[in-house]
Formats: C-alpha cells, structure tokens, sequence
C-alpha cells in the first residue's frame, strides 16, 4: 500500500435530509465528474438511512460513493429500529460510519461496542470508518493522546487493513461549533495516531491507512487543514448538505 493513500473526502448528513435534498446527490455526483472540476480525491456522501437507496439510484455511473451513518453489529435478529451492515450494503452503501462522537456520547457507545460494529462492517464488504476524538473537557486537562490511543486500542479491529478501515479524527469540542484546531495541533494528534496504528497494525499496513480530519470543516479552511502531513482527507458536517459547500471542500485536492 501506497505511503501517500488517495484522500477521501466525506459527507456525514447526519439526522437532515428529506426526498428533496437528493438534488444535492446529482449535484455533487455531476461536478466530481466533470473534467473540469474532478477532483484528486475519493468523494462519498452518509445520508440518512431512508435516502441511501435513491441516492444510490441518482448515483449511478458517477464515481460518487455513498455509505451510512452507523449499523448494529449483528447480521440479523430481534433488534427493531436497528440496520444491520448487510442490509445497509444492500441498500448502496459501501461504508460504515462508527463510533462517532454522537453515538459515545448519545448512545453510550463504548469502544468495545464500537470495534463489533467495524467487524460487522468488514462482514458485509464495507468499509469502516472509525471515529476517534476528545472532549473540550479532556483536551483541557491534556488528554487528548491518551484519550486518541485508548479509543484506538478498543475500537480498531484486529482485522483491520488499509482497503477496509479508515480513522476519522473529530475533536468532539469542535463538531459544529466552528471552532477548529491549529494545523499544529492537527499534525501532533495525526502523527500520533500513524504513531499508534503502526504499533497496532505494523509499519506498512499503518502508513496505507486514511487518517480524516473531522471538526468544522468548511471550504474557507479545508486547504491549510488538508495540507498537514498525515491528513488524508476530511469528515465533513454540516458543510456537506450543500454541494456548492461540499465541492469547495473537495476542490482542495486537485486531480
């Protein structure tokens, strides 16, 4: 696997998104396509579950990727209200969104619950997209690398490779608040990360691995941000529920 990984930038809609929101789909799937604007990036959108199937639908043929939001980790069974990654692989997804900070906090999520549902992920084909990130809280009292290998240590499976997992780093206090992190401090906490993962995974298989940026990203700053070393590409919020926005953001790597 390459040292330089193809960044991926994505789209997590969150709990937005109706039947109408689809034309930002075809919007976004029509201007990564275009010869003029094709970005250097791999590009996916996580809509809302109930919009997978046509956004796969107004997809098609374009080199957009759609994957989902979170799943259980079963295969099936008594869990209603619950997706599991099969049927959301069925529906159009190819990736996993799991452990996101949302889900800890929300849901009582735990690291243990996080990484059966990685495996859960790499069971149905898909990929996983593992979050990982501190609170306002633990950063102040300079936690944040011990906060970033704990999660890593309980929440990367053992079977994770660079084709079937990729880590997305979101501090929690800068999800939708617009604040961000220094550069500075990004590239410490990514260093460390690529730092952690070869020592979970191995030298090779570490350096081939997507490290994402996560945490108000927005087109004005996604340069500098996507410019640090071992910043792979980015996670996107709100940012990615208007195409013009989003294509800013994926604009920063040039084809």
């Amino acid at each position: 696997m390459s040292k330089n990984p193809k960044p991926l930038v994505a789209g997590n809609w969150k709990m937005n998104g109706l039947k109408s929101s689809l034309k930002q789909i075809v919007k976004i799937a029509g201007k990564i396509d275009s010869k003029k604007k094709k970005p250097g990036c791999e590009v996916m959108i996580c809509p809302p579950a109930t919009l997978l199937t046509a956004a796969r639908d107004k997809a098609q043929g374009s080199s957009l990727k759609l994957g989902a939001q979170d799943c259980h980790a079963d295969e099936a069974g008594a869990h209603t209200g619950d997706l599991s990654a099969e049927m959301l692989a069925n529906a159009g997804a190819t990736a996993i969104i799991v452990g996101h900070s949302e889900r800890r906090a929300n849901h009582g999520e735990s690291s243990a619950v996080v990484k059966a549902k990685a495996q859960a992920a790499y069971r149905a084909g898909l990929v996983a997209i593992i979050c990982i990130g501190e609170t306002a809280e633990q950063r102040k009292a300079n936690r944040t690398l011990s906060i970033v290998t704990m999660q890593l240590k309980g929440s990367v499976p053992a079977e994770a490779t660079p084709a079937n997992t990729v880590i997305a780093y979101e501090p929690v206090w800068a999800i939708g608040t617009g604040l961000t992190p220094t550069p500075e401090d990004v590239a410490v906490v990514h260093a460390h990360i690529r730092k952690r993962l070869t020592v979970q995974m191995g030298e090779k298989e570490a350096q081939g691995v997507r490290i994402l940026y996560g945490g108000s990203v927005k087109p004005d700053n996604a340069a500098e941000l996507m410019a640090v070393e071992n910043v792979n590409g980015a996670l996107v919020g709100g940012a990615s529920l208007k195409a013009q926005e989003f294509i800013g953001i994926t604009a920063t790597y040039k084809s």
